[in-house]
């Protein structure tokens, strides 16, 4: 693998390019997004991770056209909310993002949760499908989904491109789920894996409540780093996109200096707990 920077991209299955580190904006109030999605522009981010269910859409969308760049040099993710599974609701939160934001297009749609029910879900997920059809997205994926629910989506894409011609089923570009060392969901990232699905890792920092571990403060004194940095460095070798999120301007840079170091095959190896704790909500069990 040739040394990462903060500007790397992974190609994702749409055909678009995703950069490798992302701009989490959960939990961030509307009054503070913009400003703190401008910083981390200049720190060098190009990618940011919202969602309808942030209510922040529309101040982090400002916060990427006054920093200046590019739109086309810019990644926007939002999602749909997990509680408004659906292809009619689906369609209404597409148009409300694209007027929120006043895009042209969003770079990532995803569903947020695999709630609602199988005929729920696969509604939502076509409405996206129509959504690349039209140009208003690029590219679809969906976030905190198991083994299971994969396996329900590739059977309808599959199922819907013999039927309607392909393609017609949509493209599975990612899953965005909790990642870090002591929830490595080997089942989820194995299936994603094989199929050049992207994988996502929201808490990658496992909410700071590991920065004092003992398997990660040796490995930071050695590198001189934080073990929060440690932490987004084991997520990128692991070929991860990391989300993390921090509204403290020093953290945003902090979180962006990862690419002077690389952690050896001993490292990760000790990282490799073998431990499933989540520290968030986990939908992937979900069985509605």
């Amino acid at each position: 693998m040739s040394p990462l920077t903060l500007t790397s991209t992974y190609p994702l299955p749409s055909g678009h390019k995703i950069p490798i580190l992302g701009y989490g904006v959960y939990q961030t109030p509307a009054a503070i997004a913009s400003s703190v999605v401008q910083h981390a522009l200049q720190t060098g981010y190009r990618h940011v991770d919202s969602a309808v269910a942030y209510r922040n859409e529309g101040p982090s969308a400002q916060g990427i056209k006054d920093s200046g760049i590019s739109r086309s040099e810019l990644f926007f993710t939002t999602k749909i909310p997990p509680k408004d599974m659906g292809y009619a609701s689906a369609k209404q939160h597409i148009a409300q993002s694209l007027q929120e934001t006043g895009f042209d297009y969003i770079d990532l749609y995803l569903l947020h949760a695999p709630y609602g029910g199988k005929a729920a879900r696969l509604g939502a997920w076509k409405a996206l499908v129509e959504g690349v059809a039209a140009g208003q997205i690029r590219s679809i994926g969906v976030s905190n989904y198991g083994v299971h629910h994969l396996e329900e989506l590739e059977a309808y894409i599959k199922t819907t491109d013999a039927e309607e011609g392909a393609g017609a089923g949509g493209v599975l570009s990612v899953n965005q789920i909790e990642l870090h060392p002591w929830l490595g969901r080997k089942d989820i990232v194995a299936w994603c894996k094989e199929r050049g699905v992207v994988l996502e890792a929201y808490c990658p920092i496992v909410r700071g409540e590991r920065l004092e571990d003992p398997l990660l403060v040796p490995i930071a004194k050695k590198y001189g780093k934080t073990t929060a940095q440690v932490l987004l460095r084991w997520s990128l070798q692991m070929e991860f996109v990391p989300l993390p999120k921090t509204v403290t301007k020093s953290r945003i840079e902090e979180n962006a200096d990862i690419y002077d170091f690389e952690l050896t095959e001993e490292e990760m190896k000790t990282l490799d707990t073998g431990v499933d704790q989540p520290i968030a909500w986990d939908p992937t069990v979900s069985h509605d």
